[in-house]
């Protein structure tokens, strides 16, 4: 039984969603997104109100019950609020910069890594005396926000010895001890 699917979408103010042939349409202040539905799942809007129901208990209709539910909340609370990101960077050295929606990192290579980020993703870094340098991501695609900060952060993983690296602002490393812990 997916209990995620069975729960009702709500349509905040501003928002305006549209159905036509499987395809489902989200339009906000902060952009627009389409997500094509399988067939065999049933979409319908009323009062403000998504909801989606499936033919029968199989498992896919069970799996894609769930998806589908998951994939259209996230389009509109990105479409109204969006979404945003922070990526910290620890480590002596380590620097970013951006110009427009290229992203220039040094992190301790011999070389500096330039990321071209799409359009849909607005980009601010700070650096600040004294603090890690930032990166803060915001977008109202859930996936693609997470796709490129799964991408920068696979640039320099935090380590757990001392906790160099790139990481979410708020993320707990689990640190080992190392070598001298055993005298």
């Amino acid at each position: 039984m997916s209990r995620i699917g069975k729960l009702p979408i709500h349509v905040p103010a501003g928002v305006t969603v549209t159905i036509k042939d499987n395809v489902v349409t989200v339009k906000g202040p902060k952009g627009e997104m389409t997500q094509v539905v399988n067939p065999d799942i049933n979409v319908t809007l009323e009062d403000g109100i998504i909801h989606l129901t499936r033919p029968t208990d199989e498992k896919n209709h069970r799996a894609l019950h769930g998806l589908y539910r998951s994939l259209i909340n996230n389009m509109v609370i990105g479409c109204s609020e969006g979404y945003k990101k922070e990526l910290e960077l620890v480590g002596v050295g380590y620097r970013v910069t951006n110009t427009g929606q290229l992203l220039d990192l040094s992190l301790g290579y011999t070389h500096n890594i330039y990321l071209l980020l799409p359009k849909e993703v607005k980009v601010e870094t700070k650096a600040e005396r004294n603090k890690n340098p930032l990166i803060i991501l915001e977008s109202a695609d859930k996936q693609l926000l997470g796709q490129i900060c799964a991408k920068i952060r696979s640039f320099r993983m935090p380590e757990p010895y001392k906790g160099k690296g790139i990481k979410f602002v708020g993320e707990e490393i689990r640190r080992k001890s190392g070598k001298s812990a055993g005298k």
